[in-house]
C-alpha cells in the first residue's frame, strides 16, 4: 500500500536523492497523518464522552496533538527544501531535525497533561456505573483505533526509512506509543465490562501508567532529534562505501583524517586525506583526484574534498622505519593507527614525525604511548626522536586510517 501511494502521488518516487522527491515523501506522510489523526480524534472523543472516560478523552486530545505534529512535519519538510542562500550557504535541511524536536516536546506536553488529569481522577474518585452497550461501543472504537495507529506507525516508519528522516521516525514511535496507551484503555474497558465495583479509579490508574510511558518515550525522542543537531559520527556502512570507491583508484595508496559534516539527512560535506606517490607528476595525480571527487558526488551525493599527501615509497630507510613504527604501535594497542609518516635525518639524530589516531576514552595516556615507542624502536647505533600529533577519529570505523 505504501508503494502504491508513492507511485500515485510522487513523480520519480525512487529517486530519493532528488530534493523534490524527498519533499514529496514528507508531504505524503504529513497529509496521511493529518487525515488519519482527525478520524482517530473524532471517534475517540465520541467514545470518551459516551463512557465518561477521562483517559479516552485525553487519548483523543493526544490524537489531536498528533494531527498538529503532522502539520508541523509538513511545514518542516517544506522549509527544509528551501535552497541555500547567503545566510544559510549549506541549505536548510536541518530544519527537519528541529521539526522532530518540536514533535518530541509536544509528546512530553501531552504526557504531562495526561498524568495530571489521571492523578486528579485518582484523588477525586467517584464510583459510577457504565452501561454495557456503551462499553461495547468504546471497545469497538478503541480496537479500530489501535489497528489504524499500527498502520500509521508502519506508514511513517516505512517512509522515514526510505528517505532517512528523523522527524518521520519520531512520528512513527509516537504512533506506537499511542498503540500501547490505547491498548491499556482497551484492557481497562474490557475489565469494566465484567467488574465495575472497583474501590479505585481504574481509568485514572491506567492514565498514570500510559502518561509515564509517553513521558519516558518523549525524553528518548528528544535525545534522538538533538543528536544530529549537535553532530554525531558518520554511519560506518556509509563511510565504508566511500572508502571502497577511493581505494579502487590505483593513485590512492592510503587514507586518513576523514571528516563528515551532515547539514541534513542528505546534505553531506566530507573531507579526507589520501596518500599518493611523491614521484608521480602532480598534474596527473590532481586529475585523478578530481575524477574521484566527481565519482563520489555522482554515486553518493557527497560534496567531497580530497587533500593529497605525497609520500616517499622507494626509500628503504623510510620504509623500514615505517614498518617498525607501525608494528610497535599495534603492539602497544591494536586500535591505534598512524598516518602522515615522515622522517627527517639530522647529523646527531633522526626525527620520526607522524599523526597517531587514538579512540575516545582511550585508557593509555599519550606519554605512555610515546615511552613505549621509544623503547621498542631504540637501537645502539641511532638516536630517534618522535614528533607525534595525537588526534581522534571522526568516523564510526574502528580504524579509519590506512597508512601505506
Amino acid at each position: 500500500m505504501v508503494n502504491i501511494l508513492r507511485k500515485i502521488f510522487i513523480k520519480n518516487y525512487n529517486n530519493i536523492q532528488e530534493e523534490h522527491v524527498r519533499v514529496g515523501h514528507g508531504k505524503l506522510a504529513g497529509f496521511f497523518g493529518i487525515f488519519s489523526n482527525m478520524i482517530l480524534f473524532v471517534i475517540k472523543l465520541i467514545a470518551g464522552i459516551l463512557s465518561a472516560s477521562i483517559s479516552i478523552i485525553a487519548d483523543s486530545i493526544n490524537n489531536l496533538s498528533d494531527m498538529g505534529s503532522s502539520i508541523i512535519t509538513l511545514v518542516g519538510f517544506k522549509l527544509a527544501s528551501a535552497p541555500a542562500d547567503e545566510e544559510h550557504p549549506y541549505g536548510h535541511q536541518r530544519i527537519e531535525y528541529i521539526t522532530g524536536l518540536v514533535v518530541s516536546i509536544i509528546i512530553l506536553f501531552v504526557g504531562g497533561s495526561l498524568l495530571l488529569s489521571s492523578i486528579q481522577k485518582m484523588i477525586n474518585y467517584e464510583p459510577m456505573y457504565i452501561e454495557k452497550k456503551i462499553l461495547y461501543i468504546s471497545i469497538g472504537i478503541l480496537s479500530v483505533s489501535i489497528l489504524l495507529k499500527i498502520w500509521q506507525a508502519y506508514f511513517n516508519f516505512k517512509i522515514g526509512k526510505i528517505i532517512h528522516s528523523v522527524a518521520l521516525k519520531a512520528t512513527s514511535k509516537d504512533s506506537l506509543n499511542d498503540c500501547i496507551s490505547t491498548s491499556a484503555l482497551l484492557i481497562g474497558n474490557i475489565v469494566l465490562l465484567f467488574i465495575q465495583d472497583i474501590p479505585f479509579s481504574l481509568d485514572g490508574l491506567l492514565g498514570i501508567l500510559v502518561s509515564l510511558f509517553i513521558i519516558i518515550s518523549g525524553f528518548k525522542l528528544i535525545k534522538e532529534t538533538i543528536d544530529p543537531l549537535i553532530g554525531v559520527s558518520t554511519n560506518e556502512e556509509f563511510v565504508q562505501k566511500v572508502i571502497e570507491l577511493l581505494k579502487s583508484d590505483p593513485v590512492v595508496l592510503g587514507y586518513h583524517d576523514l571528516a563528515c559534516h551532515m547539514y541534513g539527512p542528505t546534505k553531506c560535506f566530507m573531507t579526507i586525506h589520501v596518500e599518493v606517490d611523491a614521484n608521480q607528476k602532480i598534474l596527473d595525480v590532481h586529475d585523478s583526484i578530481d575524477n574521484l571527487e566527481r565519482k563520489v558526488h555522482e554515486q553518493f551525493g557527497i560534496d567531497l574534498t580530497i587533500h593529497m599527501d605525497p609520500i616517499v615509497i622507494d626509500n628503504e630507510v623510510i620504509n623500514d622505519l615505517r614498518q617498525r613504527v607501525k608494528g610497535a604501535i599495534k603492539e602497544i594497542h591494536p586500535k591505534l593507527s598512524m598516518h602522515d609518516f615522515r622522517v627527517v635525518v639530522g647529523t646527531t639524530h633522526i626525527n620520526i614525525i607522524f599523526d597517531l589516531v587514538r579512540p575516545y576514552k582511550f585508557e593509555i595516556s599519550d606519554e605512555t604511548i610515546l615511552r613505549g615507542l621509544q623503547e621498542k624502536i631504540a637501537d645502539d647505533t641511532t638516536t630517534y626522536y618522535f614528533v607525534i600529533h595525537f588526534e581522534h577519529q571522526f568516523g564510526e570505523l574502528e580504524d579509519i586510517s590506512e597508512e601505506y
